[in-house]
């Protein structure tokens, strides 16, 4: 999976699964623009991958920022002259029960985890179409595909990723630029930190495989979709989740 040459701009890169596909791609030999809000982590983690002989740039955003989102792309694009592979991993979770959502928490979650995908594809299909090749990589969740009690924003969120993943899988094939998602299971991030024990244990239960993931495990499935031996998958959603949904 050589991607040297390539360029890669991962969202939501200070930590979790974004910060472990950035390593992973930067370790097959890919040029890396990390983007998140965090600047420090984000140069923290550019130094890391420059440290190991790579290449890599930090771009602070807030991808519920319309006007941030274009800002950072095009420096982005400015400094490396292009970008081959988009991994829209950045998101967040603002779990309540419907009936008590309130609707600022529901626009926060469709805003950072689905509208902002469709931005920064928007902003990097330019630069795969000039090269007649692209790979976008967009991180669902499988309560995007199962639905999950308290988060009716969240998994919305997610299934309308699978939705944007294969619309745009049908645009843009005829270029060489393919589009696919990675549905994560219980994955063990800051994100899944604060649950509870006994929830944790309940959850594994519900794992065939008997454990959490790690954003090792997603990011060695990004590294797969990002490189020419997947180029014959577009639309397709790979599920990383220990087996706790199949079919």
């Amino acid at each position: 999976m050589k991607l040297e040459g390539r360029v890669a701009l991962v969202t939501g890169a200070s930590q979790g699964i974004g910060h472990a596909c950035a390593l992973h791609l930067a370790r097959h030999g890919a040029s890396i623009a990390v983007a998140a809000r965090n600047q420090q982590k984000l140069e923290e983690l550019a130094a890391q991958i420059t440290a190991n002989s790579g290449k890599a740039a930090a771009f602070p955003v807030d991808v519920a920022e319309e006007d941030q989102i274009k800002s950072a792309i095009k420096s982005a694009l400015a400094h490396f002259g292009k970008i081959d592979i988009l991994i829209n991993n950045a998101g967040i979770t603002r779990d309540q029960l419907v009936m008590r959502m309130k609707r600022a928490d529901w626009d926060a979650v469709l805003n950072t985890n689905l509208t902002a995908a469709y931005l920064c594809i928007q902003q990097v299909i330019p630069s795969m179409l000039k090269q007649r090749w692209g790979r976008i990589i967009n991180i669902t969740s499988v309560f995007g595909q199962m639905g999950q009690a308290g988060q009716a924003n969240y998994a919305s969120s997610k299934a309308g990723l699978i939705g944007l993943t294969m619309a745009i899988a049908r645009e843009v094939a005829s270029r060489n630029i393919t589009c696919n998602a990675i549905a994560p299971g219980f994955i063990e991030t800051s994100m899944t930190a604060v649950l509870s024990d006994e929830f944790k244990q309940n959850a594994v239960k519900q794992i065939p495989l008997g454990r959490l993931g790690t954003p090792d495990d997603v990011a060695n499935a990004a590294a797969f979709l990002a490189s020419e031996e997947s180029s014959y998958i577009t639309g397709h959603v790979l599920n990383v989740n220990g087996g706790m949904l199949m079919g």
